[in-house]
């Protein structure tokens, strides 16, 4: 494809399918670092029923810990469903399509992850301290993670979008 995907934020020289592969590596490279931190989430909850104080949890924990554990496979599945779709659309031109899709699943990635950490925060707050300290920490925890994972991405997009 010759066509050239030069824009005003842009100033490469590259064709369509060569921005197409170069967007796909980048998203690869973010997602591995957000499978890795969140395979191991989801693991380090899988083994919690199998500690001897998990006996001690009262109902609503029981319930929140299977909430998050739901949270914590729902989270890997969107992680990995841009390698799926990938998978799926192989060698079938699709490429930006697939880079648009997996922007996205990215994305709702990056607030699953933030959700998971302030669940997680809650959790362990609650079973160490109280219910009401639970809820200022993981509410604290979900606060930082959007802000962190949300805002500051925002803001730095506005100023990139400021800047050209």
């Amino acid at each position: 494809m010759t066509e050239t995907a030069n824009d005003n934020k842009d100033t490469r020289s590259e064709t369509l399918d060569e921005r197409a592969d170069r967007n796909w590596s980048d998203l690869m490279q973010e997602l591995r670092v957000s499978q890795t931190g969140v395979q191991l989430l989801a693991a380090f909850l899988v083994t919690l029923p199998f500690q001897a104080r998990f006996a001690q949890l009262d109902t609503f924990q029981q319930r929140w810990y299977l909430g998050l554990l739901a949270l914590a496979f729902l989270t890997v599945g969107v992680t990995l469903s841009p390698v799926a779709i990938h998978r799926h659309l192989f060698q079938g031109g699709a490429k930006p399509d697939v880079v648009r899709a997996a922007h996205v699943m990215t994305g709702l990635a990056l607030g699953l992850i933030a959700l998971l950490l302030a669940g997680i925060a809650f959790l362990v707050v609650d079973v160490v301290v109280s219910r009401e300290v639970a809820a200022v920490g993981g509410g604290m925890t979900l606060l930082i993670g959007l802000v962190l994972l949300v805002g500051i991405p925002r803001m730095v997009a506005q100023n990139a979008d400021q800047s050209t």
